[in-house]
């Protein structure tokens, strides 16, 4: 076991497992047929990001090092490239067969996808209306020529038709349409003729289809137009100039237009494309040997059924888990009275995230609150936090918000809050220059009988109000000003990274959390020696860096038994004898994505537990500013643990992760059906029962 490979899983096929999950709930028939239509769309989405970053970081690899004559490190990129392309294959055929059978299952219940060969005439003559009326006005085709770079011109996330232009006495032509999801729905509902029990959608992309004539009629010659999908991904990265004279705000909208520009790393395109027009394509789009490129169905960026609509009835979707109010908050006046106490635990989306909202409103017009300060890495695009924080500026406050630009897919949405914000009279600070500020932390200083207190906030997931209805995370509240100074002394940290602070409770990265973490693993590990219990149990996203997972495996060899909530990449491989056999994981993927980063270290019967934002990869270690807090109060950790007991327990959402990623089911045997985050949601609702 000494090689790489037997010692570690390919993380880039690790992150295709993880979506086969995915891919697996849109299988489950024992999900609403709405929400399996709803899983190829996160599915989709999730490959989309897959080829933007991790497929095209490998390309760059692979690149390098060609042009360094590194003839083994070329046959390794090279292998995983092939590694990847025969995995996706193999997961875009899985998905094009769902689909077909999805389409059948929902005209079970009325609902029939209809494309534009499939209309009668009654619905052609309203398609064509609602094309001349609500659609035309969107489309502006690009003719090919000689000076169209079709690569810039292509939006990396947007839905293309690729239209042939043929005349009997000139040479085809073509053309690109982009379809306007932006500016309106993808999914059109025709309204019914006679009965109204059939409820027919039909996509813009076959309603431009149908509807092709009118586009071109009277600019070009065509004596027959054709048109077939298809869609570009581009390579996210980009690169920060280093003229001393640009703001940072200026350099991340240069470094936008960059990756606007970037080469493409994959293309899909409809298998029903002719030959000669693939071909034609794949040269203006220069694709080479290094790309994905996939024929599929009739219909690309299927990350927009995440947004399907529900036509027919309330069951076709899952029932409403309302989120929870808690008396740890409702009973008191306000927030601080509350937290003031006890420390106070929410589980979103469990819990309402009103509560926290609630927090920062209060502290914008509380005469007695003096500061707040708060890190954002991804918000709501209508944020009521940066609402409130206005409002606290307004009323005299001193408000601190460290912006990180640099949190991926974001970057538009955080410089546009941060002008925002500045103009606002907010101190706005944009983090440091080779870290990224990944932690979720909020003070609120707050002056009570003379004295300056402070209320601090520590979380696993972003400030999103959105993202809080779909995402679990847990948020901490606390009084307890050890804790809170140390919070403080994370923010100057970032702002004066030339001050050197000493963090005795919180992890701090790039500061302690690795070597804080190797020596919670050893001391583990020297209890399972001396014959003591010994434990480790964590819940993160992703489980890849090596040297940890080193560690875990050292730990396991000693006896140290170790249970691990891996949601998506895991380069560790369990139950290898000699290696890791006392290691085992899980994934659950369910209606809420797992997002969590928890840390229990049983301490020879006195578990010490974590909550962090940082997942135990080497740039949440060493190139982030993370943070993870220990959880004092008893029965705020109990809670934590019996969650995770919960979730340990799960018989329908839980995949073992096994050495080779099979992703099979765990097996129910004789137990119950548990699906944990329905069992999560009503302990959590008969706590506040009690």
């Amino acid at each position: 076991m000494n090689s790489v490979e037997d010692r570690y899983f390919p993380r880039e096929l690790s992150w295709l497992s993880f979506n086969q999950r995915v891919l697996q709930e849109a299988a489950d028939k024992n999900n609403p047929i709405i929400e399996r239509i709803r899983f190829l769309g996160i599915y989709s989405s999730n490959m989309d990001e897959f080829y933007r970053v991790r497929v095209a970081d490998v390309k760059r690899k692979l690149l390098i090092l060609r042009n360094e004559n590194n003839e083994a490190g070329v046959q390794n990129m090279t292998q995983i490239m092939s590694d990847i392309q025969k995995k996706v294959a193999e997961l875009t055929a899985e998905f094009d067969s769902l689909y077909q059978v999805m389409i059948s299952s929902l005209r079970r219940y009325n609902i029939w996808i209809v494309n534009h060969n499939e209309l009668n005439d009654y619905q052609i003559n309203w398609v064509t209306d609602f094309f001349k009326n609500k659609v035309l006005r969107h489309i502006a085709p690009i003719l090919m020529h000689g000076k169209v770079d079709l690569v810039k011109r292509l939006n990396g996330t947007g839905t293309y038709l690729f239209v042939a232009i043929e005349h009997a006495d000139k040479q085809t032509r073509y053309a690109t349409i982009e379809v306007p999801t932006p500016q309106m729905s993808r999914f059109v509902v025709i309204p019914p003729q006679k009965s109204r029990k059939k409820k027919h959608i039909i996509l813009l992309d076959d309603i431009i289809k149908l509807c092709l004539e009118p586009i071109f009629k009277g600019f070009v010659e065509f004596d027959k137009l054709s048109a077939y999908s298809f869609k570009m991904t581009r390579d996210s990265e980009y690169s920060i100039n280093d003229d001393i004279d640009e703001s940072l705000i200026e350099k991340m909208s240069d470094s936008m237009k960059q990756r606007l520009s970037a080469e493409p790393v994959r293309v899909n395109y409809d298998n029903a494309m002719p030959e000669d027009m693939l071909i034609y394509l794949k040269k203006r789009l220069n694709i080479t040997n290094y790309d994905g490129i996939f024929g599929s169905g009739a219909y690309r960026n299927f990350k927009d059924f995440i947004a399907f609509p529900n036509v027919g009835r309330d069951y076709l979707e899952n029932i409403s888990l309302p989120a929870i109010t808690t008396k740890d908050f409702s009973e008191f006046d306000t927030t601080f009275d509350a937290i003031s106490q006890k420390d106070i635990l929410l589980y979103y989306p469990y819990h309402r995230y009103l509560h926290f909202t609630e927090f920062l409103r209060q502290a914008a017009f509380d005469p007695n609150v003096k500061h707040i300060r708060i890190n954002i890495y991804r918000v709501a695009k209508n944020s009521r936090i940066i609402n409130s924080l206005i409002d606290a500026v307004d009323n005299g406050k001193l408000v601190t918000v460290l912006v990180e630009l640099r949190a991926r897919f974001d970057e538009q949405n955080n410089i546009e809050w941060s002008k925002v914000m500045k103009d606002a009279g907010i101190r706005v600070v944009l983090g440091t220059p080779s870290l990224k500020v990944h932690c979720k932390l909020c003070v609120i200083t707050r002056e009570e009988k003379g004295e300056m207190i402070n209320y601090a906030h520590f979380g696993t997931g972003n400030f999103n109000e959105k993202t809080a209805k779909i995402y679990t995370d847990f948020s901490l509240f606390t009084r307890n000003q050890e804790l809170a100074q140390e919070a403080v002394n994370v923010f100057d940290l970032i702002q004066a990274p030339y001050k050197r602070h000493k963090f005795e409770h919180l992890h701090v990265s790039p500061i302690d959390s690795r070597r804080k973490i190797q020596r919670l693993i050893r001391r583990e590990t020297q209890f399972a020696k001396d014959g003591k219990k010994a434990q480790i149990t964590l819940k993160l996203n992703n489980l890849v860096d090596f040297n940890l997972v080193d560690a875990l495996y050292q730990a396991s060899q000693a006896g140290v038994r170790i249970r691990a909530i891996v949601r998506g990449m895991c380069t560790l491989r369990p139950g290898i004898k000699g290696l890791s056999e006392n290691i085992s994981i899980i994934s659950i993927v369910d209606r809420f994505l797992e997002h969590p980063r928890v840390m229990v270290f049983e301490n020879g019967g006195n578990s010490e537990v974590f909550i962090g934002s940082a997942d135990w990869m080497t740039r949440n270690m060493d190139d982030r500013v993370e943070v993870a807090c220990p959880i004092y109060d008893e029965t705020l950790k109990a809670r934590i643990l019996h969650t995770m007991e919960i979730q340990f327990s799960d018989t329908l959402k839980a995949r073992v992760i096994d050495k080779d990623q099979l992703n099979k089911y765990v097996k129910r045997g004789n137990r119950k059906h548990i699906r944990s985050q329905v069992e999560i949601f009503n302990y959590l609702k008969s706590i506040e029962k009690e």
